[in-house]
């Protein structure tokens, strides 16, 4: 039987792959937020919530400017030097795992601080030092996901993707079932021993791929990539401290919410048990759809990298135009869906109503979602760096500001429109920079 000719394209069988893995892999995790939810309550999965901006802030540092620095400059330089994958490799590796290294003995270190002082919740003291190791394992497996990325070959991520989340809930389950015949308390701390484990997971798989990958030896060019230490450091730098700081806005962002319903008048308890219904159940199902802008965001960066090497204006802006009509278009059926059925999913999956109200009010959300991250994509592959770090930074200022100001007075439905209008914005945003820089 004869491929059909675009499926052969890198891009589009890269995204197809990681689509096809994202959604195998949400799925997993959405009946294992529906295990947790009814494992460790409400009020449980709140506080484990909490510690995610720990991780992603970790993220940003470690390895997250590092990746997609090494997924530009393979896709930009393995035609003229077939060497430098596996030297800006290593070098991503050496750098990433140094930082990591120190960050989770930071983390193990100041626990206790980061539980009282930022994370504002005493009972994340123990959860810190759990989650400090899988922050060198992630860091390692990233690295080789922006190799393969830089490849064009989404295979390995994909399945390391599966691994992680499969090893996280078959852990958790195991301990959960020993756990309930010792008679021992569940709780928060169970399920970050879970990421911890499912980082294992990716990590060796990812390791293992790369070890016993029967890549032919690169046949000498005659160019060689000069400085690529030099080149990987002036762009992940810049691209890390953008991330960085929308990450302490974004967690910021997150941390706020419970002290700010406190104000608005529920118990410590209640609005942990609020946050974690919206955060881990709501958005979970929210965001469900976003892996297939999440996989082609991968893919297309170095595409569009790729084509800019080559001044192929043609491609970019075709790739522009496709993803603006793709993305209002699919966004759009998946609000109606989640609408409609929003209600349904809350009480019949979770069992939770209020979930359900959430899930319908943050419907309206989808084209949006689609349209921000594959045009922020677009433009770090174009080199535009700077647009969709203040794109970010202006959105999270909007969704900080409703938190801050109005969250107090109308409740919990203040950041929901906080955060559908600041998709919008951004989204708006985004489509007239590109059509007045590139179309």
């Amino acid at each position: 039987m004869q491929i059909p000719k675009k499926l052969k394209n890198p891009v589009i069988s890269g995204a197809l792959l990681l689509s096809i893995a994202g959604i195998l892999g949400k799925i997993i995790g959405f009946f294992y937020r529906i295990f947790l939810s009814r494992t460790i309550g409400a009020e449980g999965l709140g506080i484990y919530q909490l510690i995610f901006p720990i991780s992603t802030i970790c993220f940003a540092i470690t390895v997250s400017g590092l990746s997609a620095a090494l997924s530009k400059f393979i896709a930009e330089y393995q035609e003229r030097d077939p060497a430098s994958p596996k030297r800006f490799l290593r070098i991503c590796l050496l750098i990433s795992g140094m930082l990591s290294v120190g960050i989770m003995a930071l983390l193990i270190r100041q626990s206790g601080f980061i539980a009282e002082n930022i994370l504002l919740e005493p009972r994340c003291k123990p959860l810190v030092p759990i989650l400090a190791y899988s922050i060198p394992l992630a860091s390692v497996h990233s690295c080789i996901h922006g190799y393969y990325y830089g490849k064009k070959k989404a295979g390995i991520p994909a399945l390391s993707s599966l691994m992680e989340q499969f090893t996280r809930v078959a852990f958790v389950f195991l301990a959960y079932q020993i756990q309930l015949e010792q008679g021992k308390s569940i709780d928060a701390s169970i399920a970050v021993w879970g990421l911890v484990f499912g980082e294992a997971g990716a990590f060796l798989l990812c390791a293992t791929s790369l070890l016993l990958s029967k890549e032919k030896p690169a046949k000498p060019s005659g160019f060689r990539v000069a400085s690529p230490t030099k080149k990987l450091l002036a762009y992940s730098v810049p691209l890390s401290m953008n991330r960085l700081t929308l990450t302490l806005f974004a967690s910021f962002e997150s941390i706020l919410i419970p002290s700010r319903l406190v104000l608005f008048g529920y118990s410590q308890s209640d609005a942990l048990s609020i946050y974690g219904v919206l955060t881990g159940m709501a958005l979970s199902v929210v965001t469900f759809p976003t892996v297939f802008t999440n996989s082609l965001s991968v893919m297309i960066l170095p595409m569009i990298s790729e084509a800019d090497s080559r001044n192929d204006t043609k491609k970019i802006n075709r790739a522009i135009y496709q993803t603006i009509f793709s993305c209002l278009f699919l966004g759009s059926l998946c609000a109606l869906g989640l609408l409609f059925t929003g209600k349904w999913i809350g009480s019949f999956l979770f069992g939770n109503a209020l979930a359900g109200k959430f899930i319908c009010m943050l419907s309206y959300i989808c084209p949006f979602l689609f349209l921000s991250s594959i045009l922020s994509s677009i433009m770090l592959g174009l080199g535009m760096t700077g647009y969709p770090f203040l794109l970010n930074l202006l959105g999270s200022f909007m969704r900080i500001g409703f938190i801050y100001t109005l969250l107090p007075v109308y409740g919990i439905k203040a950041y929901l429109m906080g955060m559908l209008l600041s998709q919008v914005f951004t989204s708006a945003l985004s489509v007239w920079i590109l059509w007045k820089k590139r179309l």
